[in-house]
């Protein structure tokens, strides 16, 4: 715990009209107080007295002032005092500030509780700097949390040793490069010094020593350098900026260490820039200073003429300056030092060494013009704040605090697949933030999961099922697939024999000749076969297939052979179905089997209505008179899309409280438009039947729809009425 007695807040600097007065004059974006600001301060004024570990947000709302911060980002940050918490604070804020206000302060807060464990895993460093950035759509709470960080570091020259080296690792970890990457130097640089104070406080020291030891010296150098360059170009009538650009003890401390180098061995201690109107000028400047000065060939890079990938353009030379003392000196147009600045992150590309995300390269332009105090239409650029970064990904977090990246989309099992194999063959429920959530819950970006296991290994074969919704990865469907092969041979083939039995009930075919199975799996035996579909070698949609191709045959033979398909198709009038070889007839769905997209149908020529089209193996088409079956036509989907279809599911189960509620819930949250329902429930039974008229918009969904309903507690069976 830090020792807060020993720091100075801002509140007692300042009287409460002068604190609000300064932090307008430090913003470029403020001309006067406004009732906003104003409410957002008295808030927590009155709240500094209260010790805290976290720092005053009087303090950092001033630092990022400096910044140039716009008055949105000072209201979040001066709300997002921990002091302030109490039942209705949230509530408070959203009815005096709004709700953009409100949903800023609830993420910075997410941020704030976030608590990383430490690691020398450079992958899980990066998931971990991943997941800050993914937790807010706004990236102007990940530059508040940055300026917390900072002041929090400032504060800490009293705390306790294993406190300071604790956070300011975790800060070189994952917040100075965020801070790179987002280009704000001003919170890099001291982020880095800081934490390097903390961590290694001789080394700090020694190199601290050696630049005030010649500092007086060293600024005298560069300022006669810098007005010879000028006086240099000036007569050479190039208009150019020179000046020193200043180093930093982490910068010197890296350098010295990665490239084994001395102090006084290092060029760029003594640094400056120039900048010019035009490529030829840059060119001409560095000519003039070759021939000033004896320039150190291996120093020489020239990235206008070679580009780097990330399009950063500049000349980079160290030369031997006055009194033979080297000095490094990089040359560029104004162009290109705004490119540098504001192009596509060139910046931290080139200090890291790293990829580059294309969405995360918007927010980095964006967040450096909004503190580009020169900026007029402020509007626009707040505008482009709103991010979907990493919208492909989620980040979550064990127990222990490591981050598992996982695929947008992704559920609790396949966290546990993710986590370790047999943690999730053995998973048996899942706790998401401390609350139990069912399996098929799709994860948040940070949110804490913890798995809960049974002591043996029991996978459930609806895992592999993608219409219930327990895993989104193949990865993981794969690994319950080799568990499931592994297992018991015998058990496998009840477990196949089970699940034909289903298939085949479901699809109404009875007494079918299974060796056509057999030798359409290409397998010896029908116990051989069974065992495969119950260790999963063979999918429920392969079955289904299978079925149809295999069986519906058996169909075709009661339909005249004079009906077969001819060449020629032609859409009918609704456009759903095509007639082949026959005229611009009218078509209609039949109520008495309702197919739907996807079902093998025939048409039958009715007088006056048209085509009639039902399923191939509607019992009135199977009984059909054999004086009626010219009456028969090929008929196939046509390619429309979104067409609906109208059909009635049929549900038995046994009866109990909620029962229409949850295949209520089931259709609404598969968005299935239901047009009826009947139920009749039988006491003496204790069953309950349903008729279920609903919207399909093909086979498919309607798979889904009774494999969700199928999973209901108490359900025995779902069929489609024929």
């Amino acid at each position: 715990m830090q020792h807060t007695k020993n720091i100075q807040h801002v509140s007692s600097q300042y009287s409460f009209t002068g604190y609000l007065d300064k932090l307008v004059a430090n913003s470029g974006h403020l001309h006067q107080r406004t009732p906003a600001l104003e409410k957002a301060c008295q808030y927590c004024w009155q709240s500094q007295s209260i010790e805290s570990e976290m720092p005053s947000s009087l303090d950092v709302a001033l630092l990022l002032s400096q910044l140039s911060a716009d008055e949105t980002t000072l209201i979040v940050c001066l709300l997002s005092d921990s002091r302030l918490r109490n039942d209705k604070f949230y509530e408070s804020v959203k009815k005096e500030f709004g709700d953009e206000i409100q949903k800023m302060v609830l993420s910075l807060e997410k941020l704030h509780g976030f608590k990383a464990s430490h690691t020398d895993n450079k992958e899980q460093t990066e998931r971990l700097r991943r997941m800050l950035l993914a937790m807010v759509d706004d990236v102007r709470v990940v530059l508040i949390k940055l300026a917390f960080r900072l002041q929090r570091l400032r504060e800490m020259a009293h705390s306790e040793s294993q406190t300071r080296q604790a956070l300011a690792s975790e800060t070189l970890e994952i917040f100075t490069p965020i801070a790179n990457r987002l280009g704000i130097g001003q919170i890099k640089w001291e982020l880095e010094d800081l934490s390097f104070r903390y961590l290694h406080a001789d080394a700090y020291k020694h190199i601290a020593k050696m630049l005030e030891e010649k500092r007086e010296e060293r600024e005298l150098y560069i300022s006669n350098v810098v007005s010879e360059i000028k006086s240099m170009l000036d007569e050479a009538g190039i208009q150019a900026q020179v000046y020193g650009r200043p180093k930093h003890i982490y910068s010197i401390w890296m350098k010295m260490t990665q490239k084994h180098k001395k102090f006084s061995e290092l060029f760029d201690v003594r640094a400056i820039r120039v900048t010019v109107n035009t490529i030829s000028e840059c060119y001409s400047a560095l000519g003039l200073i070759h021939g000033q000065w004896r320039h150190i060939a291996k120093e020489f890079d020239d990235y206008i003429a070679n580009t780097k990938e990330n399009g950063y353009q500049s000349l980079h030379t160290a030369v031997y300056g006055p009194q033979g003392k080297p000095v490094e000196i990089q040359i560029r147009t104004t162009a290109m030092h705004e490119f540098a600045e504001y192009g596509v992150a060139a910046h931290w590309r080139y200090k890291e060494r790293t990829g580059q995300d294309e969405v995360l390269q918007n927010t980095i332009n964006s967040i450096r013009k909004l503190l580009d105090t020169s900026d007029e239409d402020e509007s626009e650029l707040l505008d482009s704040f709103k991010t979907e970064l990493f919208s492909d990904r989620v980040f979550v977090l064990t127990p222990e605090g490591k981050v598992i990246d996982l695929a947008q989309g992704s559920t609790p099992l396949d966290f546990a697949y993710a986590v370790h194999t047999e943690i999730g063959h053995k998973c048996r429920g899942a706790k998401v933030n401390g609350q139990i959530v069912p399996l098929t819950t799709e994860l948040e970006n940070g949110v804490q999961v913890e798995i809960l296991t049974a002591k043996e290994a029991h996978p459930s074969r609806d895992w592999m099922n993608p219409n219930l919704g327990f895993l989104h990865s193949n990865s993981a469907r794969s690994k319950v697939k080799a568990w499931f092969r592994q297992q018991d041979y015998g058990q496998h083939v009840l477990d196949g024999k089970s699940i034909i039995d289903r298939e085949l009930k479901r699809i109404h075919i009875t007494n079918p000749d299974l060796e056509k199975a057999v030798k359409h799996f290409k397998v010896q035996t029908v116990e051989e076969w069974q065992a495969k579909v119950g260790r999963g070698d063979i999918s429920s949609g392969q079955l289904s297939f299978a079925f149809n191709t295999l069986y519906g045959n058996e169909l075709n033979k009661k339909i005249p052979q004079q009906v077969r398909p001819r060449k020629t198709a032609k859409k009918t009038g609704s456009q759903a179905v095509n007639v082949s070889g026959v005229g611009n007839l009218l078509t209609s769905i039949s109520s008495c089997c309702n197919p739907v997209l996807g079902d093998d149908i025939v048409g039958f020529i009715t007088r006056g209505k048209g085509v009639s089209v039902h399923r191939k193996d509607c019992t009135n088409i199977l009984n059909l008179e054999p004086d009626k079956q010219d009456h028969l036509v090929p008929v196939e989907w046509s390619d429309q899309k979104h067409q609906l279809f109208e059909i009635s599911l049929m549900i038995q189960a046994v009866d109990r409280t909620g029962l229409l509620r949850d295949i209520s819930n089931v259709l609404s949250d598969l968005k299935v438009n239901v047009l009826g329902i009947q139920t009749m429930s039988n006491k003496d039974t204790q069953m309950a039947d349903m008729k279920i008229s609903i919207e399909i918009e093909d086979l498919q969904q309607l798979q889904k729809v009774s494999d969700k309903i199928l999973q209901l507690s108490n359900v025995l069976k779902v069929y489609r009425k024929n």
